[in-house]
């Protein structure tokens, strides 16, 4: 598991940002933290997530989720614990920009 890059990490938290304005915002680098990083699903690829959200709120949805990305179970002397560290801080920036 890899880290991400610093530009990587802005590019996805503006466009979930920007997402939970206005779903047709969505692109794939916020699709995928979404659906491959945070327990979201996948509604069989971005064209059925951006429809699902169409309805239902993705700013209550992450919000609602915020507890379990935090990635409590992991300590440093766990494997890929940075790698979960960094999604954690993702989500925690993701949640301070939507409120």
């Amino acid at each position: 598991m890899h880290l991400l890059t610093n530009r990587q990490v802005t590019l996805i938290v503006n466009n979930i940002t920007r997402a939970c304005r206005d779903i047709n915002r969505l692109n794939k680098i916020g699709y995928n933290f979404l659906y491959l990083c945070s327990g979201f699903i996948a509604h069989f690829n971005i064209h059925g997530f951006k429809d699902y959200y169409r309805d239902i709120s993705l700013l209550d949805d992450i919000v609602l989720n915020y507890d379990a990305n935090k990635y409590l179970n992991f300590t440093a002397q766990d494997k890929d614990y940075e790698y979960y560290n960094q999604k954690a801080e993702i989500y925690k920036q993701i949640v301070n920009n939507i409120k």
